[in-house]
């Protein structure tokens, strides 16, 4: 059963803009203001790396430092959806997206490697392409 639906991915020019979507269905649905929700990113012959996260029980964001400033995560509870708005995009922002979810906590340090492998779920993933 599908989870998690990612979309918004595209191709832009460096210094654009895109929003990435992640719907929640089923379970996660059903729990939607428990999760820790978080986006991962993975580029060619690269280690997927973590983006942002936010807790929907209150609204609490991470983000990595590359990305500071730049992107922004959020939630529409209506929607039980979460977005990464992705702004000032850079070439090296190129990867495939990834939306993941874990029924609990967000905390510091929920975006590093050794972390992934607490996300239950995962979503399919989207692609971004930004050209220089």
């Amino acid at each position: 059963q599908v989870q998690l639906v990612e979309s918004g991915g595209g191709s832009v020019l460096a210094g654009g803009s895109l929003r990435l979507s992640c719907a929640t269905s089923g379970y996660l649905y059903s729990i939607y203001s428990r999760n820790c929700m978080a986006w991962f990113r993975q580029a060619p012959g690269k280690e997927r790396e973590g983006v942002a996260a936010i807790y929907t029980g209150h609204g609490s964001t991470y983000y990595a430092d590359s990305v500071k400033g730049r992107f922004t995560i959020s939630q529409d509870d209506d929607k039980r959806t979460v977005y990464l708005q992705l702004n000032s995009l850079k070439p090296e922002d190129t990867a495939m997206y990834y939306c993941a979810a874990l029924g609990g906590y967000c905390y510091s340090g929920i975006l590093a490697q050794r972390s992934q492998n607490r996300f239950d779920y995962w979503g399919q993933g989207t692609q971004v392409t930004v050209s220089s």
